[in-house]
């Protein structure tokens, strides 16, 4: 009896983790208060994570160059979030990460195959694949698709949303509600998901995500 107890309390956090991440019920990603249910990877375990959290947001000081992700694998979902560059400071390059999988790392061994939507300064909602992640456009030139339209991000220190959907092997990106680019026949792997520091401070807040398996 008294083992079963324990693999029963064992297993609690787990299945109110599940109860959070319910199919079509929006969850929070990030708590606004730490970095729980995420992961910093550098370039060495030795890195020092540039990722912290002032006062309700996630900030990135943009080097040493890794990415933080969650935890938690997901397939097909929404994911929303929000991200500026501080008030006078000069723009530069980022991205979101999709679909991050296990294993190898390719690019001076920083990146994952994965997914990855540009926050390079006026390029948001630019697709690149990452390790020859399969994904169709129909647009690409090699792993990079350009925008559909002209940038409409906001200037520095005014919040920008992006919006990432992610379906039945159908990925559709919007920027500040506008639809800016959009994939086809998308491998349908269940993978974490990321944010990049690759050289300029940038911040982040209301990250949610929408699972849908």
């Amino acid at each position: 009896m008294d083992r079963v107890r324990a693999v029963c309390v064992a297993l609690l956090p787990l299945l109110a983790a599940a109860a959070l991440a319910r199919a079509g019920e929006e969850i929070a990603l990030f708590n606004g208060k730490d970095l729980e249910g995420w992961t910093f990877r550098g370039r060495t375990p030795e890195d020092e994570n540039p990722f912290y959290v002032e006062k309700g947001i996630l900030c990135c000081r943009g080097r040493p160059v890794g990415y933080l992700r969650t935890n938690r694998k997901y397939r097909d979902f929404v994911l929303k979030l929000e991200w500026r560059w501080p008030e006078g400071s000069k723009p530069g390059n980022n991205g979101v990460l999709l679909s991050i999988q296990d294993g190898k790392h390719f690019y001076d061994n920083t990146w994952p195959k994965s997914i990855e939507l540009q926050l390079f300064h006026q390029h948001a909602g630019d697709i690149l694949t990452i390790g020859g992640f399969p994904l169709q456009t129909g647009r690409n030139r090699g792993r990079y698709t350009p925008r559909m339209k002209d940038s409409n991000e906001k200037p520095p220190g005014e919040w920008n949303e992006y919006e990432m959907s992610l379906r039945k092997g159908r990925l559709r990106v919007l920027v500040n509600g506008q639809l800016q680019n959009e994939a086809t026949e998308v491998a349908r792997l269940p993978g974490y998901i990321g944010l990049q520091s690759e050289g300029a401070p940038i911040q982040f807040r209301n990250i949610r995500l929408v699972p849908f398996d």
